[in-house]
């Protein structure tokens, strides 16, 4: 029979693990929050039709800016430049999710902790 009462080995503390575990998971939620702000300044440039509309996105999901070459407003093709929008569009903000992506996983050692993170240290 065990000397304490967490019902383990002799020896086994069940509270320290407990502690320790808790005390790692505070660290990797800080250092995800930490990350997070970081990604916020970070961007990245998606672009379409070759070019000719380049935009870029912070890790935050934001559109920074974007740039519509001349060759597309004398066209007058207004359909044609809102599907570049909205492709240049897209394109930043997949790279810019990609980037945060990578950035996260850096941070928790590619594991996928969800929301499990956010309940900690509340």
């Amino acid at each position: 029979m065990s000397d304490d009462k967490s019902g383990g080995p002799p020896g086994f503390d069940m509270n320290a693990l407990l502690g320790q575990v808790m005390e790692q998971a505070k660290t990797v939620q800080d250092r995800v929050s930490q990350t997070t702000e970081k990604v916020k300044t970070m961007t990245a440039e998606g672009s379409a039709g070759g070019g000719l509309v380049k935009v870029t996105a912070t890790g935050d999901g934001k559109i920074k800016t974007i740039r519509i070459d001349k060759v597309c407003l004398t066209d007058n093709d207004t359909e044609m430049l809102e599907d570049l929008l909205v492709a240049g569009c897209n394109d930043a903000l997949r790279r810019a999710g990609e980037l945060v992506g990578k950035e996260m996983s850096s941070v928790t050692g590619g594991m996928n902790l969800g929301d499990l993170l956010g309940s900690f240290g509340k």
